[in-house]
């Protein structure tokens, strides 16, 4: 066989080999999806959002303000600025990977002035002074026969995509925390409102029952009880301040800003709830970003078992060398050129005392590690969809039945004040009467902000709008 022959069959024999792979089959566990949402039946919301852009979710509750938070957090908070970091620290550790796949080149120059001894081997007796110069360039490239580099690029490339899910599950985490404190923050407006239409009323009927006193009609204990209900109401007033105030500075923490200079106006108009379609369960394993994280890191731990296992096998490394060197005369002139190729080394561990073995099993228990976060994360991620659904179905149904409650004990409270200015009833009746018609309304308030705070951990569980 002619020499060109065999070097043809050697590089066809190496390129066959370069594509072997000591990786498993890379088979994703297969998670049951229900055909639907268990708890969306029978749920009717009060405002549809079908037509909501999928990543501007949080325009479907109709609010500039919250618009602008939403936008300022995206520019300034610091918890994203951090997953950014994250994010592109594992692309550079995915290309720093990647670069082993191709040859490594380098060049260099060197000059030098050098002495000999004239008793040196082969010398004449006679010392010589000389200089030296050289320029040239190595190239070293090891074959990738086992898919050790292969299998360690995809193993980063998977773990830079995984990092890239983390940066959107971080985003979303950011939209809907700041959502869902905003939600608290206008639930707190609208009761503080409650408190100070209770203190005018209740301040009326502090009037009336100190006009009667003074006209010897009522009795002292009936003063005291209307001062009681009505500084009690002025003092819940200021305890919802306090929280507002508290609930103010945690959004200056998620947007970025400092406390101290951040500041919501009052507005006591509720946040609407939208409806939130939560579409097919199967969608929910494509769009919840954190379960994709979890399958980029299982894909990650699979190639690294390949890694693992190719230790077991031979390094090949080639190398070469060319350049110009010259001692006089022209340094790039023909004759001062050199060359060499190789050395072309193999090395294999023969012993190492169990270590690679431990390799290969602690890159499986990896993946195993990693396939079991990801069941888990998709079991979590149907179960907070669920909550969030019956959360949102129930509160309905809480806030009509709270509604009719509310309307029934103000009735009442306005029928007691009526009886008592009659003389037909004393005033414990009507402290009775006004202070569950106040708990009756601060009872509605609270279940009509869980519901606005429910949609916004509906988005949260669904991985952003359908």
């Amino acid at each position: 066989m002619r020499a060109e022959g065999r070097a043809a069959i050697l590089a066809l024999a190496l390129a066959m080999m370069a594509g072997c792979s000591m990786a498993p089959a890379y088979r994703p566990p297969q998670t049951p999806a229900p055909q639907g949402f268990k708890e969306v039946e029978g749920w009717t919301a009060a405002t549809p959002m079908d037509a909501a852009p999928r990543g501007d979710w949080w325009t479907a509750f109709d609010d500039p303000v919250l618009d602008d938070l939403i936008r300022r957090a995206a520019q300034a908070s610091p918890t994203l600025e951090a997953a950014l970091a994250r994010y592109n620290q594992a692309r550079a550790a995915a290309r720093i990977e990647s670069a082993d796949l191709f040859p490594q080149i380098a060049a260099g120059a060197d000059a030098g002035r050098q002495r000999v001894s004239g008793n040196r081997f082969n010398g004449n007796g006679t010392a010589q002074t000389y200089s030296q110069y050289t320029v040239g360039a190595t190239l070293d490239y090891e074959l990738d026969l086992w898919g050790r580099i292969r299998n360690g690029a995809k193993a980063a490339r998977a773990d830079a995509e995984a990092s890239g899910d983390d940066l959107a599950s971080a985003r979303l985490s950011l939209q809907t925390a700041v959502a869902d404190a905003y939600a608290r923050l206008r639930g707190l407006d609208a009761e503080a409102e409650l408190l100070r239409q209770t203190v005018d009323a209740f301040g009326k009927a502090y009037e009336l029952t100190a006009k009667r006193h003074d006209g010897g009609i009522a009795s002292g204990i009936d003063v005291n009880r209307a001062r009681t209900v009505l500084d009690n109401a002025r003092a819940q007033i200021s305890a919802i301040a306090n929280q507002r105030a508290a609930t103010e500075h945690e959004i200056a923490a998620l947007v970025g800003a400092v406390a101290s200079d951040f500041a919501i106006p009052v507005r006591d108009r509720p946040l609407v709830s939208p409806a939130i379609p939560a579409g097919a369960p199967s969608a929910l394993l494509q769009r919840r970003p954190d379960i994709a994280a979890a399958e980029r890191r299982m894909f990650a731990a699979n190639a690294r078992i390949g890694v693992a296992r190719a230790a077991f096998f031979p390094t090949l490394t080639l190398g070469l060398a060319g350049g110009w060197q010259t001692t006089h005369g022209e340094l790039f002139a023909a004759p001062n050129g050199f060359w060499g190729l190789g050395p072309a080394s193999a090395l294999l561990s023969l012993f190492d005392g169990g270590r690679r073995k431990a390799g290969v099993r602690l890159s499986r228990a990896e993946y195993d590690e990693m396939a079991a976060d990801y069941r888990g994360t998709v079991l979590t991620a149907f179960r907070e969809v669920e909550d969030a659904l019956a959360a949102s179905r129930h509160l309905a149904d809480q806030i009509a039945q709270q509604r009719s409650a509310a309307t029934a004990a103000e009735r009442t409270s306005q029928l007691a004040l009526t009886r008592y200015r009659d003389g037909a009833a004393d005033y414990l009746e009507v402290v009775t009467a006004q202070t569950d018609a106040l708990d009756a309304r601060r009872a509605l308030l609270s279940a009509e902000t869980q519901r606005m705070r429910a949609s916004v951990a509906l988005v949260r569980a669904l991985g952003g709008a359908a």
